[in-house]
């Protein structure tokens, strides 16, 4: 009989707790569900915006490959304003660039290449964008702003020889013969085998009067 009514006075205690808390509960579960459906709702909108991007940047790149530049501009631009931190977005100011400056249209090639350094994803991206609008800035007589550029760049970038040699450039521009080939004594000792063209840093150096064989010789004795 106890036992009776010991389970009767849970069940009372329960229907209390429920009629206090019970609002409480089904908003709980509501939220609950609300968030799982908004947290799929949002993997289903990056999941459709980055199909998107993809389709605007093969499409880009299928009319890049059949030399129809013009053609490809209008999915640039709708890659920079719908998808600025993609990284399709990226990769098309890298391949816009090279196309325009194959078309000899160096401003908007320094354009495309100032977008990808600028909003570039994922970051090693900015690096390759930062080294090769250097390069264009030194191809347009501003030694200047290419300068500007290599002093800016990362300390640790994986492209510290790259950007030694184009230091040397700068400076070889400039009439600073001394001091380019010091950029370019770094910039070889800093290149990783099989990465980069070591015989043309090396034929920047003997043009200046540097016998690198000798070099080697005395480095080995």
């Amino acid at each position: 009989m106890s036992d009776m009514y010991d389970t009767h006075e849970q069940g009372e205690r329960v229907k209390r707790w429920l009629r206090e808390n019970g609002s409480a509960i089904v908003m709980g579960l509501v939220l609950a569900f609300g968030l799982m459906f908004g947290y799929k709702q949002w993997q289903q909108w990056e999941t459709n915006k980055r199909q998107q991007a993809s389709s605007e940047y093969l499409s880009l790149v299928g009319s890049l490959e059949l030399g129809q530049m013009d053609a490809a501009v209008p999915n640039y631009e709708v890659l920079k304003s719908e998808y600025p931190k993609s990284a399709y977005t990226s990769m098309a100011s890298l391949l816009m660039a090279r196309a325009r400056l194959q078309a000899g249209q160096i401003d908007l090639a320094a354009q495309a290449l100032t977008d990808a350094m600028e909003h570039a994803q994922p970051a090693p991206v900015k690096v390759i964008a930062r080294e090769r609008l250097a390069r264009v800035r030194l191809s347009q007589g501003d030694t200047g702003a290419a300068l500007k550029l290599i002093d800016a760049a990362p300390s640790d970038t994986g492209f510290e020889s790259q950007f030694a040699e184009i230091r040397g450039d700068i400076q070889l521009a400039n009439g600073a013969s001394e001091e380019a080939i010091k950029s370019y004594r770094t910039a070889l000792d800093l290149l990783e085998e099989g990465v980069g063209n070591r015989q043309f840093l090396t034929m920047k150096l003997e043009a200046l009067g540097v016998d690198i064989q000798a070099g080697a010789s005395g480095g080995d004795m």
